[in-house]
């Protein structure tokens, strides 16, 4: 079992930072992906960002150029830096692993979701 633990979210304003982690524990042999998603109201869930542990990374367009997705291998861990916030970045963000644990293929892990929300 793998269990992910989020932090860094909270309240800023707009044209602020925020860094988010998200570390992954358990029974880990390698994590293929990991990336950030967000749910924000009346909207469906969404890809923030994913890096995968060959470095390859992925962005949606209304993050791009403001947000970078980083990741620390040897420490099981996800970085999402989030630079000039902006309002409609207000959301859950929440973290997922696609983790392989002695066998194939990887399974899904989700956290438990952390609150950014971007307001004067």
């Amino acid at each position: 079992q793998v269990h992910l633990v989020e932090s860094g979210g909270g309240l800023v304003q707009p044209g602020g930072s925020l860094r988010l982690s998200c570390a992954a524990s358990g029974s880990i042999f390698s994590i293929y992906k990991m990336g950030w998603y967000r749910q924000a109201p009346r909207k469906q869930r969404e890809l923030v960002a994913d890096i995968t542990v060959g470095g390859s990374r992925n962005y949606t367009d209304s993050v791009k150029g403001r947000f970078t997705i980083s990741r620390d291998n040897a420490k099981n861990t996800v970085y999402l830096q989030m630079n000039n916030l902006r309002p409609d970045d207000t959301a859950v963000y929440v973290c997922n692993a696609a983790v392989i644990s002695g066998t194939y293929p990887a399974r899904d892990y989700w956290g438990q979701g952390t609150q950014v929300t971007v307001s004067s």
